[in-house]
């Protein structure tokens, strides 16, 4: 008896499926592609349920007649290539001829579809892979899908999807780069009842720009380009003051179709380095044209990984393009760089153009330059003798809570004026706390050396202060307090951020923001969490309206779920930086303060607060022992 069969076809084709389309996105992705490989000029998305129900998707393409309908649904069918040979040069976006065989296989599917030439149209109907019906039918030209119950008949495949909003935004996500990409192409995209997305298809990318992200975007967009043999790069940066908190707004675009690609992104990133936040992103369009035989599109079956044959050429070409054009100078790719005008107040001196090959991540807790003596003021910390200070640790006997010292001398960021409200819910009292550390001095104003005991301990002053912060946060059984902004605070978002915000103001009022509407896609924001700092007000709002687009899979949970993730966020941007000189008294307030947190020893995105010595440690380190 042969233990080795053949798969059945409905089985192969629900494998395919998981590889092919992982979720609705992916599915409007194949749809979409088709449609645009048929040389549409409009085509409409229409979703309900974030893709799960329903997704259709209309365009005025080429059309099929009868028979090429009947092979588009099978499996391996394709007019896009004959032979191995022309993988080589593939100019469409898709390919493979698997798309709608393994969408048909795990949805209820319909098919409609007519030709210019043709009086009548063709119409299938598929259920989980078997062709219900086949018939004539009177439609326009093109074609339009019809995807309901998506993953019906896979239910470990739906049961892993995200949440309606989620899934939804991803789809939302994928069109306005395929838009962007496709400037001649008119979108129009329907989420739930409602238009999300609109361009004008008129072949402006400006246009385009402006119809996803407002007029006022285009005032600060920086042009980049580069040309050179066998390599065509053009596109839109913003200056380094127009930020969002997540990467999807950057879009990589290669021969027509749309990439992710490290090389490149890592290219934008060092480009912006030293002129931007960590925690920022700027708006990047890079539209890179390369000979077809130099790139392999065939790496995944989502067709959204690319090889390059040289990575270090494109590396070189994004960097350039883009740091000049931050910088306002004349693009020059070898040689002499002559600088012109234009309106940025400030902008960094080049760095050396990084090595490819050895590029590092920026180390979170970077040091700052130090100043210059004569610049520099002499901390209590800057000179001490050793021993006295111990000396003095020893004898005192007064608290560090009863010194006198505010919490906004730590860099908590409270106004004097502003009265803190108690607690509904105040964490467990802690008998003894878990550690007795008293501070010795401060290293690279960013890590303080204290002892407890007989031990030495090095103390990350960010990580202990936004342990701190959380812990004090999390103690607030439902609305956290606010504290009112003296100036109003006026942003702008795209639509997408717009219902975002709207859908979930009361998550926000739980969180300490008060905010009203302002006008089109505008908020005012009148107050902030009581612990948070004005000054990083906005970019601490558009973090959080970051983690909520992320959103999580359980929709009962989904408020519990942001909202401590929303304040390990919190707690990060509000606690004392690296850089930042703390006197003795400040590091003993901030000392004691972590020692009565229930885990000191973590921040809440799970790094190290404090890293321990003993006497056995520093006598092996030592040669002592």
């Amino acid at each position: 008896m042969a233990y080795v069969k053949l798969l059945d076809t409905a089985t192969i084709n629900k494998i395919a499926a998981g590889e092919v389309v992982e979720r609705p996105a992916s599915c409007v992705k194949e749809l979409v592609e088709n449609s645009i490989d048929a040389g549409a000029s409009r085509i409409e998305i229409e979703i309900q349920n974030g893709g799960k129900a329903l997704i259709r998707v209309t365009d005025n393409g080429a059309g099929m007649n009868r028979e090429d309908a009947a092979l588009a649904v099978k499996r391996h069918a394709t007019s896009k290539l004959v032979k191995a040979a022309d993988l080589q040069n593939i100019s469409t976006l898709g390919f493979r001829g698997e798309a709608l065989p393994t969408i048909a296989a795990v949805s209820k599917f319909t098919l409609q579809t007519r030709r210019a030439d043709d009086e009548l149209g063709t119409k299938i109907i598929i259920d989980g892979g078997k062709v219900q019906d086949t018939h004539e039918v009177g439609c326009n030209v093109g074609t339009t899908v019809l995807v309901e119950d998506l993953f019906f008949n896979t239910p470990a495949r739906l049961k892993f999807l995200k949440a309606t909003p989620t899934e939804a935004n991803k789809i939302n996500d994928f069109l306005v780069k395929l838009a962007l990409s496709r400037p001649n192409i008119a979108f129009r995209f329907i989420n739930g009842n409602r238009i999300a997305l609109a361009t004008p298809g008129n072949g402006n990318l400006t246009d385009t720009l402006s119809a996803i992200y407002g007029t006022e975007l285009t005032d600060s967009l920086l042009t980049i380009n580069h040309d050179e043999s066998n390599l065509k790069l053009t596109g839109y940066v913003t200056k380094p003051n127009i930020l969002k908190s997540y990467r999807s707004w950057q879009t990589f675009i290669v021969n027509g179709r749309i990439v992710e690609n490290r090389t490149i992104s890592k290219a934008v990133d060092e480009a912006y380095k030293s002129l931007i936040p960590k925690t920022g992103f700027p708006l990047a369009i890079v539209i890179i044209e390369v000979p077809q035989n130099s790139i392999d599109v065939n790496v995944h079956p989502q067709k959204i990984e690319i090889k390059f044959e040289d990575e270090g050429k494109i590396f070189k070409a994004v960097y350039y393009s883009v740091r000049e054009a931050v910088e306002g100078k004349a693009k020059v790719f070898e040689g002499k760089v002559e600088a012109v005008e234009h309106d940025l107040t400030e902008v960094a001196a080049a760095p050396e153009t990084p090595h490819f090959e050895q590029l590092n991540l920026i180390d979170e807790f970077q040091e700052p330059p130090p100043k210059k003596n004569s610049e520099r003021k002499k901390k209590p910390q800057d000179d001490f003798d050793l021993e006295k200070v111990l000396t003095k640790l020893e004898s005192r006997n007064t608290p560090p809570n009863q010194l006198g010292i505010r919490n906004e001398e730590l860099g908590i960021g409270v106004k004097a004026a502003v009265k803190k409200s108690e607690p509904v819910k105040k964490s467990e009292p802690v008998e003894k706390p878990k550690l007795e550390l008293e501070p010795i001095g401060q290293v690279a104003r960013c890590y303080i050396v204290a002892q407890g005991g007989k031990n030495l301990y090095i103390v990350d002053q960010h990580a202990a202060h936004e342990r701190i912060l959380f812990d004090r946060l999390s103690g607030y059984a439902e609305k956290i307090p606010s504290q009112g902004l003296l100036i109003h605070l006026v942003m702008k978002f795209d639509s997408r951020e717009a219902e975002l915000i709207e859908k979930n103001s009361a998550l926000f009022a739980e969180l300490g923001f008060t905010l009203e509407p302002s006008g089109q896609n505008e908020f005012r924001l009148t107050a902030i969490p009581v612990d948070a700092a004005d000054t990083d007000a906005e970019n601490l709002f558009r973090g959080i309206l970051a983690e909520i687009f992320n959103g999580v899979n359980d929709a009962e949970d989904i408020a519990k779920k942001i909202r401590q993730s929303v304040l390990a966020t919190t707690a990060c941007k509000a606690a004392i930086k690296a850089g930042q000189e703390l006197n003795l008294q400040q590091m003993e307030i901030l000392l004691k303060e972590l020692s009565a947190t229930a885990h000191p020893h973590t921040c809440p995105h799970g790094r190290p607060t404090i890293i321990k010595f003993s006497t056995g440690d520093l006598a092996k380190m030592f040669k002592r022992t």
